[in-house]
């Protein structure tokens, strides 16, 4: 089955975090597709992601916060579509500023879904996080039981969505690859940035797996959302693809394959976040979604074009500290 795309009076895109790790993936793609793009970033990070694409006269760069309602609640108003991207991303960084993390992940995006009009389209970008501890495959109907301040307010701010909105969420697989924005404190990106610089290193939980998705196919994901959103709305949809259902340790072999005298061994630790499962991506390839273009071997081939060349000044930016 393949839904009809519906986006003939999408004209104008918001993107909050836009010049972030997906955002700056994402708005370079909506921007070939005709879209008007406007990047609403605090630029925490820096700007320069966008660099590339500062001269595309569809583009509208503002530098703001989410948080700051009045201005954000504007922008909103004035946009066809809005993906809500500002958030504070992964269990370690909730845990270093919770009161932070609620208020991006969750009482912000509350707030958005009360501004929305009926004719607007809101896509968030949600997490497997959601779901906690889980037996056996997972689907969109498992239960979400968080264990972790990132899980619960990233499914707070879906719940919003969904219900107060009749929007879409996309419970995305773990990223990894290159991004204009790129960061090495996710887990593909951070063993391979390891391996590259120490050679031989431990793994926590090698057995756990996980599912994997490039940072170019999320980008993908959104566009497919917003070409056949009325198709999609009110409902969650993970995001990923089962040949990328992998273990740590599955990774790690790759890593080695492909870096030199690189040895990944089995050490100790925890994942806060209990990610340890199978996950079904059939309900966003029953509507016709190719969900992945890029392996993980080939995102890591893409990675290592950069990973061992980057000063320590970058990789600082780059582990979010």
């Amino acid at each position: 089955m393949s839904v009809p795309r519906d986006d003939q009076n999408v004209k104008t895109i918001l993107v909050s975090g836009g010049a972030g790790y997906l955002g700056s993936t994402m708005v370079p793609l909506y921007l070939e597709q005709g879209y008007k793009v406007t990047v609403y970033d605090i630029f925490r990070w820096g700007s320069a992601s966008l660099l590339g694409i500062l001269h595309h006269p569809n583009l509208t760069v503002i530098k703001g916060d989410v948080l700051d309602t009045p201005r954000y609640k504007a922008l909103v108003e004035s946009h066809d579509v809005i993906i809500h991207l500002a958030a504070i991303v992964g269990y370690p960084a909730c845990k270093k500023e919770p009161e932070l993390a609620t208020a991006l992940n969750q009482t912000c995006v509350e707030q958005l879904c009360e501004w929305l009009k009926p004719h607007q389209r809101v896509i968030y970008a949600s997490t497997g996080s959601c779901y906690g501890v889980v037996e056996g495959i997972c689907t969109e109907d498992t239960p979400c039981n968080p264990v972790s301040l990132y899980g619960e307010t990233k499914q707070a701010g879906e719940t919003a969505v969904l219900k107060k909105a009749n929007g879409v969420a996309l419970r995305l697989a773990t990223v990894f690859g290159a991004s204009p924005r790129l960061r090495v404190d996710l887990l593909i990106n951070d063993l391979l940035h390891k391996a590259c610089t120490m050679k031989t290193f431990d793994l926590y939980e090698p057995h756990f797996k996980r599912t994997f998705l490039h940072v170019k196919d999320v980008a993908r994901a959104f566009l497919f959302a917003i070409q056949h959103y009325t198709s999609m709305q009110g409902n969650a949809y993970n995001v990923g693809d089962e040949s990328m259902n992998l273990t740590k340790m599955e990774v790690a072999k790759l890593i080695e394959a492909n870096v030199e005298g690189c040895n990944i061994t089995e050490g100790k630790g925890t994942d806060a976040d209990k990610r340890d499962y199978e996950v079904s991506y059939q309900k966003i390839k029953k509507l016709g979604h190719q969900t992945v273009t890029v392996t993980v071997e080939q995102g890591i081939k893409e990675l290592l074009k950069i990973i061992p060349h980057l000063s320590e000044s970058e990789l600082k930016i780059m582990k979010n500290v």
